[in-house]
Formats: structure tokens, sequence, C-alpha cells
């Protein structure tokens, strides 16, 4: 469908790309990877054709249309949202205007066996054909049905574009993108601007669109859930793994080893080489090795190794400053900005030692949270409190924003750095991947990534005892947050972060607060358990429970949602989730119980030797150790019967 041929990219002396070749084909599933800086955006712009390579070239079947979603976008503001929307939509009413033109002509005439007549059919078949596969006669629905999934409310359909934030305009920008159906998708970081809800929406519509999809991503999550085939650019080179990101992960290690042995070799063979020059050098006798050994050198195809996946990195933030036991404790509170109400009866204590997320739809109030707790905002129902000794450290969305843009990556940290840790700079500069020359770059030349890794450094200056992060990883490679969460996991103080990156939040939170239709529900256990529970594996189970509605018409003012008694079917699916709810939590106590009575003569037992026995205490302990596994589970499990006998 697509065929890259020995794509070349210079600039200068430097080379981007070095006679790359691979070719897409219909229906594939790619993942574009490589560290900040590999061009894997360069790549999707030669495709497109906006950007021209230094030598190669791009040859596309004539069939092939492009959907380019790139980072960053010029988005209209003239319109309302489902006006916009359907501007996707403009080759159908162009087709539509051709098939009634046609149908209007055939009507007129009547010479039934010319060969103009034959013509005119063939194309009026054709347009049909043409209007039906970009689904002309659904579009209405499939506008409707693309917004909600991306997270639009049926109330936002009339909004005109210009009230939505720069996040919201993305969504927009990618809903007509969807609409369009192209041969073949080119997404450069399209789930920046998501919440977890729309990325499992486009998780699943990616994975079935019928046509490819090329995409760029640091979400480990979306990438295994939409590709099989994972393409490296690395060092101007290209390695085309026909497998999923975490399969090529393990790959990629297993051929990193091997090129690291060739690497080592020959660096050994280089340097007996050089060796053997220098001290025969001068001598007659040798001169004819010398040579001999100099030219092949000079032939030498020389391996190359990143530099950066050599480093071993351990970064981690300073101890945390002994705090309370009750580190914030937000009663009944909520929030509203003059008429918009954005939530309210947020009622929960945050203890020492708590990991939590808050996650839920943009615009909910993950952030209006996140802004009390650091006293930025004050609630406009109920109250915020910390507790004792709270010392808070804070990441903004915007957090890389706030940077002088004039400042170096040096100076940024050496203007807000006190005392000894001033002698380390270059040390905790070097553990966010600031190395060499990079650290005398000015801010304003940084990439995304880069400049939110420099906003997390000079966090990590200061001691703090409660770190809010407001979406980190937000523009940050893999690596970048590899280290950050190995950071975290290793700090011990309290964390709230929000995020909606799922393999980032995954074994770093014990506590889940869903903001959602104006309020807050807590969910005891990581995010894999609240997405379980919350059954979110696919968005369609969400919206299935939703009225349908038709496309509000030009004028028509939004009708609020009725809400009714539930159906026959959803109380018989009530009562089915409550026996199995029931069913788990006694199944649960029962083994418990059976774990007590064990540990029970153990103790009997233990009390009355007279000698030691190793394999009845290992025994004992793996008792112990599987009686709170299963007090946790049983935990989750009533709470779980507690929210659907409530409900």
């Amino acid at each position: 469908m697509i065929s890259l041929d020995n794509l070349t990219v210079s600039y200068g002396g430097w080379t981007l790309f070095d006679n790359i070749s691979f070719l897409i084909n219909p229906k594939d599933r790619i993942g574009l990877v490589g560290k900040n800086g590999a061009g894997k955006t360069t790549l999707l712009r030669i495709i497109t054709g906006e950007q021209q390579p230094t030598s190669g070239a791009v040859t596309l079947n004539g069939d092939c249309t492009i959907g380019y979603l790139p980072q960053t976008m010029r988005v209209a503001d003239t319109t309302t949202l489902a006006e916009e929307t359907a501007k996707a939509f403009e080759e159908v009413l162009r087709l539509e205007a051709e098939i009634e033109a046609l149908t209007r002509e055939i009507a007129e005439r009547t010479d039934y066996e010319s060969s103009e007549y034959e013509q005119l059919l063939h194309r009026l078949n054709d347009a049909q054909d043409h209007y039906h596969i970009l689904g002309g006669e659904t579009r209405d629905a499939d506008i409707e049905k693309t917004l909600l999934g991306l997270g639009f409310k049926r109330s936002d359909f009339g909004r005109a574009t210009s009230e939505f934030s720069g996040g919201w305009r993305m969504r927009i920008e990618l809903a007509k993108l969807l609409l369009r159906r192209p041969s073949i998708f080119l997404l450069d970081e399209p789930t920046n601007h998501l919440d977890i809800e729309s990325i499992q929406w486009l998780e699943e519509y990616l994975r079935n669109y019928n046509g490819a999809v090329l995409l760029i991503s640091h979400d480990r999550a979306f990438l295994d859930n939409v590709t099989n085939r994972t393409v490296e650019l690395s060092l101007g080179k290209i390695t085309d793994y026909k497998v999923s990101y975490s399969k090529y992960v393990v790959l990629r290690a297993e051929r990193r080893a091997q090129q690291m042995a060739a690497y080592e070799n020959q660096q050994r063979m280089i340097e007996k080489t050089e060796e053997f020059i220098e001290k025969f050098r001068y001598k007659p006798t040798k001169s004819n090795q010398v040579q001999s050994r100099i030219k092949q050198l000079e032939r030498l195809d020389r391996l190359e190794i990143e530099e950066e996946d050599l480093a071993t990195l351990n970064i981690k933030f300073p101890p945390a400053p002994r705090s309370g036991q009750i580190v914030a404790e937000i009663s009944e509170a909520g929030m509203s900005f003059g008429e918009k109400h954005v939530f309210s009866g947020a009622n929960f204590v945050i203890e020492k030692g708590d990991r939590i997320a808050l996650v839920g739809r943009n615009g909910e109030g993950k952030t209006t949270l996140a802004r009390m707790l650091i006293g930025q905002l004050t609630p406009t129902e109920g109250s915020v409190r910390l507790g004792a000794n709270v010392n808070i450290g804070y990441y903004a969305q915007n957090q890389d924003d706030l940077m002088d843009g004039d400042f170096t990556v040096y100076d940024t940290l050496d203007r807000v750095a006190v005392g000894d840790i001033r002698t380390r700079l270059r040390d905790i500069l070097g553990a966010f991947l600031f190395r060499g020359e990079d650290i005398d770059k000015k801010v304003k030349v940084l990439s995304g990534g880069e400049r939110a890794r420099l906003a997390m450094a000079r966090m990590m200056l200061e001691p703090r005892n409660l770190l809010v992060l407001d979406e980190p990883t937000n523009h940050m490679d893999m690596r970048s947050k590899d280290i950050l969460k190995n950071a975290i996991m290793k700090y011990d103080g309290t964390v709230v972060v929000v995020s909606h990156d799922r393999e980032f939040l995954d074994g770093m939170v014990e506590k889940v607060y869903e903001f959602r239709d104006g309020g807050v529900k807590e969910y005891l256990g990581g995010i894999y358990y609240f997405l379980e529970k919350r059954k979110l594996e696919s968005l369609q189970e969400i919206e299935r429970r939703d009225a349908p509605a038709k496309m509000p018409a030009k004028g028509d003012e939004p009708k609020p949602a009725v809400s009714g008694k539930l159906s026959y079917e959803q109380r018989k699916e009530q009562e089915k989730q409550l026996r199995k709810a029931k069913k788990v939590v006694e199944t649960i106590e029962a083994e418990l119980a059976d774990i007590e009575k064990r540990i029970a003569e153990y103790d009997a037992r233990f009390a009355a030797a007279t000698e030691y026995n190793e394999a009845d205490y290992k025994a004992y302990n793996e008792l112990k150790t599987r009686y709170d596994h299963q007090m946790h589970e049983w935990e989750k499990a009533s709470y779980e019967l507690e929210i659907i006998e409530n409900e």
C-alpha cells in the first residue's frame, strides 16, 4: 500500500535516516518507536508529503488515502461542534450532489442503448459504491457515536468550538479524521489529550478498523492493545519486529545483548590493533604489517550502540519529612465556577503513605481537586484540610510552561537549588537524561518530553512528604516514564497522581477516585481493578446504558436525558451480579475460616514442640501470607458487594 524506499534525511553533516526502507501493508497495525529525536515524527511527515527526504522515495498506490493527526495542529473556531465534525463528510456531500445530478440526467434521457447512457450508469454505480464505503447513509449516527466515544456529551453538540479547550479541540480534529475513514491512519501521540475511557474507545475503534494504522505513542498499554508490528528507529536505521510492543521489548533486549557482545569484541580488536600499530609504527621490518592493520581499521564498519541504552539510571526522591498520619481530609468538598458545576460530595481521607490515582473524563474535576489540595483553589462546598507538617510538591499539567525559556537547563535547576544539593545538579540532570552539551541548551528549544523531565528534576530538589502530580507523563518517552515510576515506587511519602496512563499507574496506586457525572466514587484497588469493576474494557458498554438520542438539528436546544426505572433485563442483570458478588464473598470467607483453623493447629503444635521443624515453619509462614492476601481480596469483594447492593 505504501512503500518507503532508501530514505535518507541529512542536516548538514548529520544524518537522521540512512537508507531506510520498509513496506506498509493494508490492515497493518504498526507502532513506531525510538528515543526522542530518533525521527519518528519526521518519518510521518515524509509519508504525508509535508517534508521531503534528502534522497529516496515514498510510493503510494493509486487508491491510498492518508489521515494524519500531528501532535499539535491548528483548529477551526467558527462553528458548533456538530457542524465542525460534519466537515469530515465533505466528500460524501460532493458525492450526494453528483448522484443527484446523474440520477436526474439518466431519468431525462431516452437513448437507452447508447454508450453515453451506459457510461452514465457506470458513473452512478461507482459514485453510489464510494458513497456507501464512506458511510454516507449513516453519517449522523457515526458522528454521534464518534463524539460520544471521544468523551463529548450530547449537550456539547450545539456548543461553539471556540468554547472548548485546546485538548478538546484536538479531539474534534481526531473525530473528523476517524470519520473520513482513510486507507491509513498516521497518529502522532493520539492519547495525549484523551482520558482513560476515550483511550479505550479509540483502541477498540482502531482494532476493528478496516484500514492500516501507523502510530507513535508512549502509552505501553495502548500500543499493546492496538499494534501487532513494531518498527524501531535507532541511529538512523530501522529494525522491523513483527510483534506487539511488549514482545518487541523482550526481543530487543535479546538482540541488544548480542549487539553489545559484538560491540565489545570489536572494541577489543580495535584496541589491540591500535596497540600493534603504535608499537611497531617506526620499525621498518614491520612496516607492511602496520600498513595492513591501518587499512584494516579504515575499512572496518564500526558498530554503534545508543549511549542512552548503556546508562544505568537510578534516581530517587529525597526522603519524605515526617508528617501526621492524616495528610489531608476532604469533607463533602465540591466546586463550581459561576454557574458551571464541576463536582460535589468528595468525601475521603488521605493517610500517610497512601498512593492514590484521580481518574475520569476531562473536565470532571481531577485537576480542580489537585489544586484544592495545594491551596490554589478554595472549594465552594465543604472543605479540604491538610494535616500536620504536610509539605507539598506539585507538578502541574503546564509545569513546563512555567519555566523561563531563556534559561539554560542547568540554570533552571541552579536558580532554585540551595545548600549541598547544588553540588549534585549535574548528577540529577544526568539521571533525567540531560548529558554533556544538553545542560547548556535553552529551555525554549527543548522538546515537550525534555521540558517535562526538567520540570520533574526541579521538583526533586526539595524534600516533600506529599507529591501531587497532574499528568506527569504527558510527552515523556517510555524510558523517562519508567525512571519516574521507579522513583515514585521507592518514595516513602504520600502520592496523589492524576493520569490516564494505565501502565504508569499499574502497581503504583492502591486507591482510585473516579470523577464522573458531578460526583466522586472510591475504588479500593489498583487501576486495573478499577477498570474491571467499571466494566471499561469497551466504552460501548457504557454508551449502551445511555438512551440513544438523535443529532440535534441546527438551532435545537439539547434536551436533558430522562432517567426512568430499571427495565426487566436490567433488574435481571443486577440480580445476577448481586448473586455472583455474594458467592465470591462467601467463597473467600470459607477459605479464610479454613486457613484460620490450620494456623491455630500449627500454633498448638509449636507450643508443645520440643524441636525445630523447618518444613512446618515454612508451611506456617506460607499460610499466613495466604491469609493476608485473602483478607485483602475479601475487603475488595465486600466493598464491591456493598456497591451493588446500594445501586
